[in-house]
């Protein structure tokens, strides 16, 4: 009789522990995130999907790294997904997640489209972050920030996915 319950405790536990490490990779958002959040006690609230489709801004944009042991362990970002210093993403404090932008570096005119998986930069007059690669390819890496046009391409993942529309009577 004892050997049955401990069986049947064993069993919970090995369902209970696959149950967890199951629903711990998921990324908790499906589509696009616009929940609130608060860090250091300010309250942000991202925009909606229609108006960051709209979304257009210029300003300071500097790079940040969130792996650690000299890039050898991936960090995580607000979506749950491993990023890289290679890897082509950015933050943003209030664009829904994911969504891909369009960055121009206003100084030398350099742009690239990044992928926006990430919350931040929480440091005041910045108004996005991205990694080491992408500020290489902006061509500010050694500086550490730039003045930047960002413009929002799409927002969301999969089916949930909106693009930017475009308004060409010719095309």
């Amino acid at each position: 009789m004892k050997s049955a319950s401990i069986q049947r405790r064993s069993a919970l536990a090995v369902v209970t522990l696959a149950i967890a490490l199951l629903t711990s990779c998921s990324s908790g958002y499906r589509g696009y995130m616009t929940r609130s959040y608060t860090v250091r006690g300010q309250s942000y609230q991202p925009m909606s999907v229609d108006a960051a489709l709209n979304y257009k801004e210029t300003g300071i944009c500097s790079w940040y790294n969130e792996s650690k042991f000299f890039g050898l362990k991936r960090g995580n970002t607000s979506i749950g997904e491993k990023v890289m210093p290679w890897h082509l993403s950015a933050a943003h404090k209030t664009l829904p997640l994911p969504c891909v932008v369009k960055v121009t570096n206003i100084e030398n005119g350099k742009s690239v489209k990044l992928r926006v998986n990430d919350r931040g930069p929480f440091i005041p007059n910045r108004i996005i972050d991205v990694t080491p690669r992408a500020a290489k390819k902006l061509g500010f890496y050694r500086q550490g920030l730039a003045t930047t046009r960002v413009e929002v391409l799409s927002v969301g993942d999969g089916s949930y996915k909106r693009k930017k529309r475009r308004r060409f009577f010719f095309f």
